[in-house]
């Protein structure tokens, strides 16, 4: 390659380096030269970025925080209790009242569409005695399938497994808040014995603290094997020692809950006397349909929010828009005079695009800065249940940036362009 060559390319690469460096020093200056005016638009960009986050940031917590407290719950859970059979026309009896028996689970977890199914057994009149305190919560009979359909992480020790429940063995499973009640200085005490209305049991495992919602029935629930509750405690005010207080169970898959539902409801209609079709009979609970009519309320709720975002985005860029035409139209005669000495089209029309580049990103910038610092702040707040503190959207960010950036970019390269084009002569006479 001739060196010759070599060094007035490197020549000409330096002198646009140059030419850049002054236009974006002459785009400070000017800039700083009007200063209230740069302000004011900065300001209306940084607003309209800010609300815009922030809005859509309030409709992404109550989202998340909505799906975090269904998925402490568990994933695709359905609920079946005792209910009441409506009066029929016709007939003297009044609403009779049912019981969920062992004998529906069984048929319940025979069905097609239902994956897992489980029987629970609940007090709430058990005391529960350590040799260091006593507490009174929930004791709760299950079978060991009852892990696969809530959501359990163990802490410490094992869950209840199927020899546990055939063997009615006396052991308990103990949530984090009845752990902390009856052996507060100890972490794991596995092995260990409490009593429950005086019958002995023993401690085989502790559920880990996976939520901080001190309201969680989970964390203050005993668990025994469902065959060792029933021996010692049934149902009170049951007509039937198989009596149970309610079934879970889950689909086969997500698509299929309301055939599931249909299924569970058609075992119960036929054990029970009552025509399936009549829906106040039923006392359910689907967590399914629930987490899919709350998605569209947050849908509705974040269209909402954004569009309100949009209309603040909206007239930052009219304000950026009007400031940009007002500072073209107050400098034709500056352009007029760097034309006259010496400057081309290309030079003005780069440093209009870089003083509508700097006072967007800069701004936009700051906006997203202070509402990020903003979301940071009521993160560390205590937030309310079911609700997460506001989050900010990296895609929301990008476009509002993006589209405040063309509005005002544009604003000011049409009307720069069009006094670029006038002659030097022309441009100078422009009050």
């Amino acid at each position: 390659m001739d060196p010759s060559r070599n060094i007035s390319r490197q020549r000409r690469v330096l002198e646009h380096m140059r030419i850049l460096a002054d236009i974006f020093r002459q785009t400070l200056r000017t800039l700083w030269a009007h200063k209230l005016r740069s302000f004011l638009t900065m300001f209306g960009i940084a607003w309209g970025v800010g609300s815009l986050l922030l809005l859509v940031g309030v409709g992404e917590g109550f989202r998340s925080g909505n799906q975090r407290e269904l998925n402490q719950l568990g994933e695709n859970i359905m609920f079946l209790f005792p209910g009441r059979v409506p009066a029929m026309p016709g007939q003297s009896t009044g609403m009779r009242r049912y019981w969920i028996t062992y004998e529906d689970y069984v048929d319940i977890a025979k069905q097609p569409h239902i994956k897992y199914a489980t029987p629970l057994l609940i007090r709430q009149d058990i005391r529960a005695v350590s040799e260091f305190q006593s507490s009174n919560g929930q004791v709760t009979g299950i079978l060991p399938v009852f892990g696969k359909i809530r959501y359990l992480p163990m802490g410490k020790g094992r869950w209840i497994n199927e020899l546990d429940n055939e063997q009615k063995r006396q052991v308990v499973v103990l949530g984090y808040e009845m752990k902390r009640n009856l052996f507060p200085n100890d972490e794991a005490p596995i092995g260990k014995a409490v009593l429950l209305n005086g019958i002995r049991f023993e401690v085989i495992g502790v559920i880990s603290n996976f939520t901080k919602d001190e309201n969680n029935s989970t964390s203050v629930r005993a668990f025994v094997p469902f065959n060792t509750l029933t021996q010692f405690f049934a149902v009170k005010d049951a007509p039937t020692t198989t009596a149970v207080s309610f079934i879970n169970y889950t689909p086969t898959s997500k698509e299929d809950h309301e055939l599931a539902k249909q299924e569970s409801r058609a075992v119960i209609a036929r054990n029970h006397g009552f025509d399936v079709n009549n829906e106040d009979a039923f006392e359910d609970w689907d967590t399914v349909k629930n987490q899919e009519m709350v998605g569209k309320i947050f849908d509705a709720m974040n269209m909402f929010l954004g569009s309100v975002g949009l209309v603040t985005l909206a007239l930052g860029a009219i304000g950026i828009i009007n400031i940009m035409l007002v500072s073209v139209a107050e400098r034709t005669r500056e352009i007029g005079l760097r034309k006259a000495l010496g400057a081309t089209n290309k030079n003005i029309m780069t440093q209009f695009l870089l003083e509508g580049a700097t006072l967007t990103f800069v701004s936009g910038g700051v906006g997203m800065g202070a509402a990020a610092l903003l979301m940071h702040l009521l993160h560390q707040l205590p937030a309310p249940p079911g609700f997460d503190p506001p989050t900010l959207v990296a895609s929301s960010a990008a476009l509002a940036i993006g589209s405040l950036s063309l509005a005002g970019i544009a604003a000011g390269l049409y009307p720069a362009s069009k006094a670029a084009a006038l002659p030097p002569v022309e441009a100078l006479r422009q009050e």
